[in-house]
């Protein structure tokens, strides 16, 4: 097949993310990629000549949310090359081959390669499909482009999992656990500092799992930190039972650039739930290490995933669940309700929950997450914190505390000032919604 590189290219592209952080990391990726080579990207729903649709499989809704954009796409645009990527594409190719008009279809192995396989943009009967084999060895992911890049910003450390969890589809889309060459991280990290990156935040499938030139994730914090211009480094999802003991004392340093703020998957607050789900903690240990952490770590913001209605759960261990979270020193849960993945052992089981039940209680724990995240954020108002703030929304400049409160500063605290990227001290006054208000100190 002729190489893209050797075609004149279409001229205006445009990218929709579905799904996880890691999934945003790899958009920015392609649209790097696809400035380089000469795109104009144009915000979703405007008229493209191609769409890279970056797909999730890791609930049904996730897939049916997918088809929806497709489709879409598609009828807005009818004459456009329509590439689907990603987990989806790599699970569900089929499924996404009866929907007339897609034209290219490429699995996660090859997805940041995907212009390499438009050839002319000219549309196709039937969608060609690349879905590979998942590699084990370690990766490198070349160079991002030079354009400027002036916000909080993804880093792909890791891919893959070997943790096989009773639920999951993941390791089935994303392949076995594999590391990012340390130099190749560090030397993007570099790119983006160069590009104005101030904050990083780690991430990957399973990133307690990096192992790549004798380091673990603590020498990828540490390899990081060391880049000038990067003040702030953010650990994302990450897995209790695989952070080292380091972490901690480099949170707890305001010195250092990690920040005080662990996302650590529960999935369940019922230990009869988590052996079924074969996750690899019982609870016990996992509330005694969050309880570990938040005792070292002053102010550490520590968020979880719940999931609900698993298998034979009863509504006496959602209520055990709901108890755990609400009496641990959790800031908040994002709760996702159970849903089946053929080909995991889950997906086999008899006892379902019916769905309407499993939507009552997700609703209800969600309740009680909104709850804890507004008592998190009233601990800090009447303090001064420093904030780094992104890109206006009209009238406000939002930003966030090392701790991942969201702060939310009126511009007219700051009359004719731009702060975007930058740091400044602000007083938490009061809150607003899932964020707090915030003034300039006096």
């Amino acid at each position: 097949m002729e190489k893209f590189s050797d075609i004149r290219p279409l001229k205006r592209a445009s990218l929709f993310t579905l799904g996880c952080r890691l999934n945003q990391y790899e958009t920015e990726a392609l649209r790097d990629r696809l400035e380089a080579r000469g795109y104009e990207i144009v915000p979703w729903g405007v008229p493209a000549d191609l769409a890279i649709i970056n797909s999730c499989t890791v609930t049904q809704l996730a897939e049916a949310k997918c088809r929806q954009i497709i489709r879409g796409f598609i009828k807005a645009n009818p004459q456009a090359f329509c590439a689907v990527v990603g987990c989806y594409s790599q699970t569900g190719a089929e499924a996404i081959a009866k929907i007339a008009g897609v034209d290219l279809i490429v699995g996660n192995r090859d997805k940041l390669n995907v212009l390499d396989f438009i050839g002319d943009g000219e549309k196709r009967e039937r969608p060609e499909i690349i879905c590979g084999k998942m590699p084990t060895a370690e990766f490198s992911i070349s160079a991002t482009c030079a354009s400027p890049f002036t916000k909080r910003a993804n880093l792909k450390i890791q891919d893959g999992c070997n943790f096989m969890c009773s639920y999951c589809i993941i390791p089935f889309a994303r392949g076995r656990a594999r590391s990012r060459n340390l130099a190749d991280l560090v030397a993007e990290a570099q790119s983006l500092a160069a590009r104005g990156v101030r904050e990083i935040t780690l991430t990957g499938v399973n990133i307690g799992t990096y192992d790549n030139s004798g380091k673990d994730i603590l020498g990828v914090v540490d390899a990081v930190a060391g880049v000038p211009g990067i003040d702030r480094i953010r650990i994302g999802s990450i897995e209790p039972k695989t952070i080292p003991e380091g972490i901690f004392d480099r949170m707890s340093d305001p010195a250092h650039p990690l920040t005080p703020f662990l996302h650590l998957p529960l999935q369940s607050g019922c230990e009869r739930i988590l052996r079924d789900m074969r996750r690899h903690y019982t609870l016990a240990e996992y509330l005694d290490f969050i309880r570990e952490i938040d005792r070292r770590v002053p102010d550490i913001c520590i968020g979880t995933d719940i999931m609900i209605g698993f298998p034979g759960e009863t509504d006496e261990e959602f209520a055990e669940t709901c108890r755990n979270f609400t009496e641990n020193p959790f800031a908040y849960a994002h709760v996702f309700t159970y849903s089946e993945r053929a080909g995991t052992p889950a997906a086999r089981r008899p006892d379902r929950v019916p769905v309407p039940i499993r939507q009552r209680r997700s609703v209800a724990l969600r309740e009680l997450s909104a709850a804890k995240h507004r008592a998190f954020m009233q601990r800090f108002l009447g303090r001064d914190e420093e904030i780094l703030f992104e890109n206006p929304q009209g009238e406000i400049w939002p930003g966030y505390t090392k701790n991942f409160v969201r702060v939310n500063v009126p511009a007219s605290e700051f009359p004719g000032e731009n702060l975007a990227n930058t740091f400044r001290t602000v007083r938490l006054d009061s809150i607003y919604g899932d964020a707090v208000l915030g003034k300039k100190q006096k």
